[in-house]
Order: structure tokens, then C-alpha cells, then sequence
């Protein structure tokens, strides 16, 4: 018996999340079905974490348990061949037995992206929350700095939570900033150019912004929480620093909307196993 590990992306747009449910149509099941194509065996996939429905993921982690003797750098073209064009097997690994993809993870990074520009991105509207305002970056990432490190984030989840306890750690959380670029398609504008955003939003800018939230363990719904309250603060219906009173309030009533789900992916999760056999084979 093997235990393998999957580096896995994928669109989360047509499926109902991560985690397998009785009407199907999540990640879980197709990554099952898939090594049941290839190997004949009903293996259970263990990821991570869940993603909601409609959630992305740039490196979503699994294990699963096999017999199969397939060798491991065949395993990601047999798999890939066999699953949807939206989920795709980045890289494969055979990591020691008592390995699990959600107990051994580290740390993981989430990814909110905003685009504020006045015209939608076509070819990014699955990935970013199109907001057609200008933003305030800086008091956004002021806004950020009052949630890291170790918290109870009570004000920041979904009331339907069932984890016992609310505290959680955030490591670290930042906002990179993806200028409008020159190349962009352009339109007429009809006077609302930059002097109108000059005159109407002073101190905001244009641009995709990108929110990063490390974190040991997170919560349901907590970084759509978290990104829903920092448009407000970017909109400047707040301020930076009521992000730590809301924290205090342990009242979810006390913070912002739950962003929309197709603006979040899960871009990161880290491993010392998965770490030590990268270093030992040479990757970066």
C-alpha cells in the first residue's frame, strides 16, 4: 500500500466545492472517479481543506491510499487524462504513510482578487469580484495588519459554524496591487476618466487588487468575511481600525458582507514532507 499526494488546481465555477456531497458534482468526487478509471480501486481522497462552491484553488493538496504500482511520475498524465479540462494534477508525490493531506498542512494561503477598474476583465471574470469603484489600497492593507496573529475570528465566520472554538492564527496578510495596465482595451470614457475619480474618490485607485491571508486554520466563510469587510474599508465606510473592534466584538453582525465565492482560491498550502522531498529531489 502506497500513500500518494496530489498538488491539485482547479476552476471551481461548476462545482459545488471541494468536499464530496449526496448530489455529487464536487472536486472530491471527480478526483475518486479518476483514480478509479485508472487503477480500479475506490480509494478515499483526503484534501486539505473544503472550498465552497464556485471556490478556485491554485494548489489544493490530497492524499489517498493505493495499491497500485503505476510509477509516480506517470501518475499526473494517467489522472489528468481521466478528469474534467477544469481540474488539473500539477505534481505527485509518494509521501510517507502517515501523511495526511489536512492534519500535516502547516500553514495555507488564500487569494482574494478585486478588480476596480471601470470595465470587467473578460477572460478573469471567473477569478476577481469586478467592483467598479476605486478602492483605497493603503487603508486597505492598514486594515489588514489588525488581524494577524492570534485572534478569535468569531466576528469573521459564518453563523453556521461548528467548530467549537473561534481562535485562529493569521500569520501573515497582505495586498498586492496590479496597476491598470496601458494595454487594456479602453473605451470612450464621456468625462468620467481619471478627473471625475479625482473629484468623487479622492485618496482611491484603479486597479486589480489581490488580498493574501496566511493562516494555520481558517474558518467557514471567514476570508470572504474578512474580504467583504476590507471593501468597505477601501469604500472608506470604514476604518482601518475598526477591523480590530470588530474582531473584539465576537459578533458576526459587526462585520461586513460575505464576499462572492468566485474571487477567493485557495493559491498555497505548505508541508514539511512534501518541503523535504522537493529539496531532496532538487525542485524549487
Amino acid at each position: 500500500m502506497r500513500n500518494i499526494a496530489l498538488i491539485v488546481s482547479y476552476d471551481g465555477t461548476d462545482y459545488y466545492g471541494f468536499q464530496s456531497q449526496p448530489g455529487g458534482n464536487t472536486i472530491q468526487d471527480a478526483l475518486e472517479q479518476a483514480v478509479y478509471l485508472l487503477t480500479g480501486e475506490h480509494s478515499s481522497v483526503f484534501g486539505s481543506g473544503r472550498t465552497d462552491g464556485g471556490v478556485h484553488a491554485r494548489c489544493q493538496v490530497v492524499n489517498f491510499l493505493t495499491e497500485s504500482t503505476i510509477p509516480i511520475e506517470r501518475w499526473a498524465l494517467a489522472l489528468n487524462t481521466r478528469l474534467p479540462d477544469d481540474i488539473v494534477v500539477q505534481s505527485v508525490y509518494l509521501v510517507p504513510d502517515s501523511f495526511h493531506a489536512r492534519h500535516d498542512a502547516l500553514s495555507k494561503t488564500y487569494r482574494y482578487s478585486i478588480n476596480c477598474n471601470r470595465i470587467p476583465d473578460l477572460f478573469r471574470r471567473r477569478y476577481e469580484f469586478h467592483h467598479p469603484t476605486p478602492l483605497d489600497f493603503a487603508a486597505m492593507e492598514e486594515g489588514l495588519t489588525h488581524l494577524i496573529g492570534e485572534h478569535d475570528f468569531t466576528s469573521f465566520t459564518s453563523p453556521l459554524s461548528t467548530k467549537r472554538s473561534h481562535v485562529r492564527t493569521i500569520l501573515k496578510a497582505k495586498i498586492h496591487v496590479e496597476k491598470e495596465s496601458e494595454s487594456r482595451l479602453t473605451y470612450p470614457d464621456y468625462g468620467y476618466g481619471r478627473s471625475w475619480d479625482e473629484r468623487y474618490h479622492p485618496g482611491r485607485q484603479r486597479g486589480t487588487v489581490h488580498m493574501y491571508v496566511t493562516g494555520t486554520g481558517f474558518l467557514y466563510n471567514m476570508v470572504r468575511i474578512i474580504a467583504g469587510t476590507l471593501i468597505q474599508v477601501g469604500e472608506g465606510k470604514r476604518k482601518p481600525s475598526d477591523m480590530a473592534s470588530i474582531l473584539a466584538a465576537c459578533n458576526r453582525k459587526k462585520a461586513g458582507p460575505t464576499a462572492v465565492p468566485h474571487g477567493l482560491s485557495l493559491w498555497e498550502v505548505e508541508y514539511e514532507a512534501i518541503t523535504a522531498i522537493r529539496q531532496g529531489s532538487g525542485e524549487s
